[in-house]
């Protein structure tokens, strides 16, 4: 399997819902990063995709294109249609994607977005209002590992 059919592989499950064949996708060493959980690894990484997809319902949309793989990075646009909250906001985030590859599997994926879009969307008028700044950020990483952490102890 070329690299770029990693890629689809992996956001073919992710459209899909099926968080075990993503995560096949994943060296055992992966590193994942992007702006709403900070820096995970290996089962931290895994986990986060269980976690999320499992929150996933009928209203969840996600989308990819322009996916570009040579032997050592590749690159992909995704998309994520949902409700978010206990409010049931709208969201819409358009991620861009960075991979690095390792004996046929991803090792390294940084997902990048504007975390002042997604929580304007997400959070509504104090999304709008904070969701800028560093506060902000890095309360919605601790929320976002927190519950990570609760799914992880909860799944063991």
């Amino acid at each position: 399997m070329t690299n770029c059919e990693l890629l689809k592989k992996f956001y073919t499950a992710f459209s899909n819902g099926n968080s075990l064949e993503m995560v096949e996708c994943y060296h055992e060493d992966i590193v994942f990063k992007d702006p709403v959980f900070g820096e995970l690894k290996g089962e931290k990484a895994i986990n986060m995709w269980k976690m999320l997809l499992s929150n996933r319902n009928e209203t969840t949309e996600i989308f990819f294109k322009s996916v570009k793989a040579n032997q050592e990075e590749g690159s992909a646009i995704w998309i994520a249609k949902y409700l978010y909250g206990e409010n049931k906001r709208k969201v819409t985030n358009i991620v861009d994607a960075s991979f690095k590859f390792k004996d046929g599997k991803i090792i390294e994926h940084i997902d990048s977005f504007s975390v002042w879009t997604w929580s304007r969307q997400a959070l509504g008028f104090t999304g709008f209002l904070l969701g800028w700044s560093d506060f902000m950020k890095n309360k919605i990483q601790k929320t976002t590992n927190k519950k990570l952490e609760d799914f992880m102890s909860k799944s063991n």
